[in-house]
């Protein structure tokens, strides 16, 4: 790693009451100011105002407030820059270059102090608070975060309510003088309803002005601290944070010296510089472990979807084991349709083994189940007991006979302090049983007394479950948990979030089919997300005939998703016997790569299609997907990223001319090519549809006779 540190932090006494700072290429323009005493910032991009003047504080419970009545002690300005390898992502190296403005203000009626410090990168804007060790701010509670985001005008918004516990929404696109509206409508997808702020919504928030600009708000380094939701103002379309409160309605506990969260500002005029923007990651800490060989990208296949349709059962009983005495099953008859059965995992491992795949995940396989799902209020998961058809020694073993690992599931049922109670049980199991990955659930109200998923409390936790899997040499993929914000720096065991409206939600009733072309401008942001792609039979009655689901997809965007939805952690999310139907459309997921050099957008329009094209690590293979929304377009791409010295094979698995995601998603077309770096391609895309393409480079011309040129 390459650290090239510019200019050392001086903090200086000032009497001015304006500072401004830029970008290191001078395309954007920080403006800090303090107004009769507020903290206030602008932030402008070539002379287009992104974010108007804009305030900045705290509400403190049963304290004088951080929101006025502020001098500037001193200010210090620095440059940084340097390059960083992650150990697996989007790119090979990272650089991670900018300009930093720190502010020490001063609240001479307390004598209390807050800092600010800001950095300016070539794609946008972090900024934090940071509370020193001081004697007069020890220990408090925040009552809310003031930090505004006044927009200049009445945007285009991508937007989810600001639930306090999920993100498993359909996106609604609107104006923000809508969105308020809109929120009345919005009910939770969740069975319960949970609560969530009728004016708020999540980040990462995605918008576009009149004039084409594009603007993104998140938050970076979530730690010890609540998650940030939006409120937004339909009058002056001014966002203000909102932070997700505890089971008592306060927002944070804090302890000086202590910092927040960065908050995030991406902005440009090309869609595809804010899916190549590396803020989140830059603004978290360097890794925190020492040794990194044990942490690796995953491919997977596992039983899952057949019980996500319904054609089988997580449970080995329907009757709660409470009926039982516990977990006494040898007087219980199973119910025939539990899935995670020895002779069945072996069948999924068999075809893992076929098809070179890392993992097979099995969800179902323990204790627990037939109490959830049987409603008891006495449920509690066991982390080590498996149902009597699952034999943990004896899948092990064959397993191991074929090459293969199989993927923990740990399903939690939001029972938190349960959960780690048995955690290092849970994680010793796994190591000695030969499982190196954990898909962990946080499903349903958190327990004991009724936190949120995206609180304080809960935050604490999820990082505390990430590090204590690292003790044990266990990757991390968790699922209901808070949406990313860069984590995966710092702690890169974090190889796989759910947190969003995934695959799932296709056999409860569909997603829109702009999801995906909303999802790597929302979601993804913050990390990659285990979106489990590749469902290659939409019709979810042929499994369930109870389940009148439909998957609003092509076959061909299914390929396109595991290049355009980044993540070190795929999943071939449906079953074994659909795939061996099209194992000419399969071939694609078996040759696409995890872990890449490099990454480039080649088209991109939030809500309506994304091309992405990206280079294996370690070879000269690249991949190109592309997902669409509802409308049928045609993709015009060129493949000038290519070396002009090599050649190669392009296998273009795409739409077939009357291919449409309701009335004939299954109809594709696979065609192969020779292409070079002057090659050009214009691809009709169905809707609900898109294309994937493999790029392999040839070393024997022998490949490429009887081939046409593209």
């Amino acid at each position: 790693m390459k650290r090239i540190p510019l200019l050392i932090l001086i903090l200086v006494p000032v009497l001015a009451i304006a500072q401004q700072l830029q970008s290191p290429n001078g395309s954007f323009e920080l403006q800090f100011r303090l107004d009769d005493g507020i903290p206030t910032y602008q932030l402008n991009l070539n002379e287009e105002t992104i974010v108007a003047k804009s305030k900045l504080g705290f509400d403190l419970k049963d304290m004088q407030s951080l929101r006025s009545g502020f001098i500037l002690k001193e200010e210090g300005t620095r440059s940084f820059d340097e390059t960083w390898e992650p150990v697996w992502g989007e790119t090979k190296t990272i650089k991670n270059k900018y300009n930093e403005l720190l502010v020490q203000l001063e609240q001479p009626t307390t004598k209390r102090v807050l800092n600010i410090r800001f950095r300016l990168f070539d794609d946008g804007l972090g900024f934090r608070y940071e509370f020193p060790e001081q004697p007069n701010l020890t220990h408090f509670v925040i009552k809310e975060e003031q930090t505004e985001f006044a927009m200049t005008g009445d945007h285009k918004t991508f937007w989810i309510p600001g639930d306090y516990d999920t993100q498993e929404y359909d996106y609604t696109t609107s104006k923000l003088s809508e969105v308020s509206s809109l929120m009345q409508k919005a009910v939770t997808p969740n069975a319960s309803q949970t609560p969530f702020s009728k004016t708020g919504v999540q980040t990462a928030l995605m918008m576009k002005t009149d004039s084409g600009t594009f603007i993104n708000i998140h938050e970076a380094a979530l730690i010890a601290y609540s998650c940030m939701h939006l409120d937004v103002n339909e009058k002056n379309f001014t966002l203000t944070s909102h932070l997700t409160p505890d089971a008592v309605g306060n927002k944070g506990y804090m302890q000086a010296p202590r910092n927040t969260p960065w908050r995030t500002v991406i902005a440009s005029k090309n869609a595809g510089d804010i899916l190549l923007s590396n803020i989140t990651l830059n603004l978290n800490e360097p890794t925190d472990y020492q040794d990194v060989s044990w942490i690796r990208p995953v491919k997977y296949i596992g039983v899952w979807w057949e019980m996500i349709t319904g054609k089988s059962s997580w449970a080995y009983t329907d009757i709660p084991s409470v009926k039982l005495g516990k977990t006494n099953f040898s007087d219980t008859k199973p119910n025939g349709k539990h899935a995670a059965n020895s002779q069945h995992v072996k069948e999924y491992i068999d075809f893992a083994a076929k098809h070179g795949f890392d993992q097979v995940l099995v969800e179902g396989w323990n204790e627990g189940w037939e109490d959830w799902f049987g409603k008891s209020k006495d449920y509690v998961f066991d982390f080590i007991a498996p149902y009597p058809d699952f034999d943990v020694v004896e899948l092990r073993d064959y397993a191991k006979s074929k090459n293969v690992k199989l993927m923990m599931h740990h399903e939690t049922s939001g029972s938190i302090r349960n959960y780690e109670r048995h955690m290092d049980k849970a994680y010793q199991f796994m190591v000695d049983n030969n499982y190196n990955s954990v898909k962990s659930g946080y499903v349903g109200d958190i327990i004991p007394r009724g936190e949120y998923h995206y609180g304080q409390w809960a935050i604490n936790h999820y990082l505390y479950a990430l590090k204590k899997a690292a003790d044990y040499k266990i990757m991390v993929n968790a699922h209901e948990a808070v949406r990313p914000t860069g984590l995966s720096r710092t702690y890169p065991n974090l190889i796989g979030n759910e947190s969003a409206r995934g695959t799932e939600y296709e056999a409860f009733g569909g997603s829109n089919p702009d999801h995906t072309t909303i999802l790597p401008f929302t979601r993804l942001i913050g990390g990659p997300m285990d979106y489990t792609p590749g469902i290659f039979e939409p019709d979810v009655s042929k499994y369930n005939p109870q389940n009148n689901s439909w998957v609003n997809t092509t076959i061909a965007r299914q390929l396109a998703l595991y290049v355009t939805l980044y993540s070190p952690l795929q999943m071939a999310a449906d079953l074994p016997e659909t795939y061996n139907k099209h194992l000419d459309a399969f071939q694609f997921i078996k040759d696409v790569a995890l872990d890449w050099e490099a990454s480039l957008v080649l088209e991109a329009e939030p809500g309506d299609f994304v091309t992405y094209a990206r280079k294996e690590k370690g070879s000269n293979n690249w991949f190109i997907g592309r997902t669409n929304d509802e409308e049928p377009r045609t993709s015009k791409i060129a493949f000038d990223f290519l070396d002009d010295d090599k050649k190669y094979i392009a296998t273009i698995y795409s739409d077939a001319k009357d291919a449409h995601y309701k009335k004939n998603p299954k109809a594709y077309d696979i065609k192969k090519y020779r292409v070079s770096s002057s090659s050009k391609l214009s691809q009709y895309c169905a809707p609900g549809g898109g294309y994937a393409i493999s790029i392999l480079e040839v070393t024997d011309s022998s490949q490429l006779k009887g081939l046409k040129r593209l």
